[in-house]
């Protein structure tokens, strides 16, 4: 995704952050090659939020880089077709994205704006929220009703940057409940797993 920085509490994600703020009751769904996810329920929403927590041997300018690269980055983000930089003003910016997903559910696509915030640890936060009328809807696909949610890159001496991905989504339309519940572990694993690999300079999806 790309870079923005006070507005992130807007972008919520496009996949939570609105949720995400009612989402406490965190639980630990998966410990596997270094990275952690949790899910939780979100008064309101029959989808879960998640959280995927990892440590990566890279520095924040190095990972900064990685996120604004929006069309690069698909290759590291779970099930993304296509992304493209729809507008950027200073640490702000606008993302359109495509997303696959197995048949027969309808394809997604979905708008994120996104901010970019300097934290005092010298770390980043990136707040995502979804902006689903920003441009009219593909007669393709289906378009994410909400998102809310952020990135945070806490640096950890000697190189290493703590690397947190926390999203709330409605994905819209009808979603078979196996697909909700995978996605929530799967998303935040496969994103953070291929994040670290492209970071340290191997082969993504291993």
């Amino acid at each position: 995704m790309v870079t923005s920085s006070r507005v992130v509490t807007g972008i919520a994600l496009a996949l939570g952050l609105f949720g995400a703020a009612h989402a406490e009751d965190w639980k630990l769904t998966k410990d596997e090659a270094g990275i952690r996810v949790y899910l939780s329920e979100v008064e309101g929403s029959k989808y879960k939020a998640y959280r995927g927590i990892t440590t990566i041997k890279a520095d924040v300018a190095t990972l900064r880089s990685l996120q604004e690269d929006v069309t690069g980055a698909c290759a590291w983000i779970h099930t993304c077709e296509s992304q493209k930089l729809l507008k950027q003003q200073g640490d702000e910016s606008w993302v359109y994205t495509r997303f696959k997903t197995p048949w027969p559910v309808a394809s997604r696509d979905s708008i994120l704006h996104v901010v970019t915030s300097q934290t005092a640890d010298g770390g980043l936060k990136r707040t995502l929220e979804g902006l689903p009328d920003y441009l009219p809807k593909e007669a393709d696909y289906v378009r994410v009703a909400s998102v809310t949610g952020y990135w945070t890159l806490l640096p950890k001496g000697g190189d290493e940057v703590e690397v947190t991905y926390q999203v709330h989504t409605d994905p819209g339309g009808s979603v078979p409940s196996w697909l909700a519940n995978s996605f929530v572990v799967d998303a935040p694993f496969n994103t953070l797993r291929d994040l670290r690999a492209k970071a340290e300079n191997r082969p993504v999806g291993k």
